[in-house]
């Protein structure tokens, strides 16, 4: 069935008497189907309302500045005019995208990602095109499909997962595509556009995004592949590009789970897994012209692979990996330095900041002995720190004292040969700054929180304490 540009409008609008919700299911179920019918939605992209709209969610997201040095608060100064101006360029097809401003991320394996930051106008644009063409493209993905999408997460996935676990699929398909956003095929990707979008004006504009130059240390390199980690419209793309993976999964009847380019294949022996990594390796490779990284790509029992950062054990609770606990832990030593010379309530206001949001990102699983050793080391680090930054012997027992100490106890710490790190251990040290001495400072709970939260919820087992 071939939809009209009117019913389409209706569709992205909530208008014409067809709710959108109930348009999204019809749209769900008829448009991608084999003829294309978006021929003029670049009017949609460069209404003003969507624009405004774009710059609403450019601003939430904060990000530095591109290769011009401008950023979201000198935009928004000349707000109204920067957008009229934007539209009129998008209208007449005069706008042309900045390169991209490239940036170079750590990696825990010793490499480097490469992010690309584009213009804080470029990112208006693409935020406004991703606003329009999610609600054309969002109702057609799977179910099993989790990243970049709204009201979906990667707890969802992460549960979904745990389901298919329960149901006696314990090994895993784990499957990672080598550096998937720096070689998307543009070719392939317009292709899958234009069977859906008929207005060459917007298929050019995306076109240019992703072929727009890569700046990196005063050069201009040419991208002939990839779409920049970092832009708006990336993860949409990816999503349509990868939404062929996701069809031929389901022809096949697998169980699966895909967030962005990582997808986890639960099948129920380790043969049925070895064949399904075969074949949707030869699969990606010959239609999507992507390769399958080997190194992080495996067939093994859910409980030995990590995905998303959590790891769901055989029995299908669902825990933190090893790898995510290592890394809040290196993000804390960063903060809590020994020689840092920082007042110790800004200290824990940073802290806070840094395992409050790891916190809520893990809340749901099963792992309050996890968050009590994560709790006792933060604890351990700061005292060691607070310590530390006494320094001299008459200063430590002076602060030690203070803190309820008796006198001897307090210069048998301060004369202890011990490290600074062996000292924090010590029960005097303990007895100085206890747990009260910590909630005082406002010191965010891991453990607290999750017992709280878990008791509501009932995902803690009867055997986790708070302390």
């Amino acid at each position: 069935m071939k939809l009209t540009n009117i019913y389409i409008s209706q569709v992205l609008r909530g208008e014409g008497g067809t709710r959108a919700s109930d348009a999204e299911v019809q749209l769900k179920s008829k448009a991608i189907d084999k003829s294309s019918y978006l021929t003029n939605i670049m009017d949609e992209v460069s209404s003003l309302a969507n624009l405004r709209l774009a710059f609403k969610a450019v601003k939430r997201n904060k990000g530095a500045p591109g290769i011009d040095q401008m950023s979201v608060m000198q935009v928004s100064d000349n707000l109204e005019e920067t957008l009229e101006d934007i539209a009129s360029s998008l209208i007449n097809e005069s706008y042309r995208p900045c390169p991209v401003k490239a940036v170079a991320i750590p990696k825990s394996n010793g490499t480097v990602r490469l992010l690309g930051i584009p213009t804080v106008i470029d990112r208006i644009v693409q935020q406004a095109i991703a606003q329009v063409l999610n609600k054309v493209y969002d109702p057609t993905f799977s179910e099993s499909s989790f990243g970049f999408r709204p009201k979906r997460s990667a707890q969802m996935a992460i549960n979904q997962a745990s389901r298919y676990v329960k149901e006696g699929r314990i090994w895993v398909v784990d499957i990672d595509i080598e550096n998937f956003f720096d070689l998307v095929n543009h070719d392939i990707l317009m292709s899958k556009l234009a069977k859906t979008i008929e207005d060459k004006s917007l298929l050019r504009l995306i076109r240019r995004f992703l072929t727009a130059g890569l700046m990196q240390d005063g050069i201009c390199k040419v991208r002939t592949a990839g779409a920049p980690q970092g832009a708006p419209l990336s993860p949409l793309l990816s999503n349509i590009l990868l939404h062929d993976l996701d069809r031929e999964l389901e022809k096949r009847g697998h169980k699966f789970c895909r967030y962005a380019d990582d997808c986890n294949v639960y099948v129920k022996s380790e043969a049925a897994g070895k064949r399904v990594m075969i074949s949707i390796t030869r699969f990606l490779k010959n239609r999507l012209k992507l390769t399958v990284n080997k190194d992080k790509s495996a067939v093994n029992k859910v409980q030995h692979r990590k995905f998303l950062g959590f790891r769901i054990l055989n029995n299908a609770d669902i825990t933190i990996a090893y790898d995510s606990i290592k890394k809040i832990k290196d993000k804390v030593r960063i903060l809590t330095k020994r020689n840092k010379p920082i007042n110790l309530q800004m200290l824990i206001k940073e802290v806070n900041q840094v395992i409050r949001g790891w916190y809520h990102y893990y809340k749901d699983t099963k792992s309050c002995n996890l968050m009590k050793e994560l709790d006792c080391w933060i604890r351990r680090r700061l005292r060691c720190l607070r310590i530390k930054q006494r320094k001299r012997k008459y200063s430590i027992k002076t602060m030690l004292a203070s803190m309820n100490v008796d006198q001897h106890e307090a210069w048998s710490i301060a004369c202890s040969k011990g490290g600074w790190w062996r000292k924090s251990l010590n029960r005097v040290v303990h007895k100085a700054m206890n747990l009260e001495w910590f909630n005082k400072l406002g010191l965010f709970s891991l453990s607290h929180e999750f017992g709280k939260h878990n008791s509501k919820t009932a995902v803690c087992d009867s055997a986790c304490t708070v302390v």
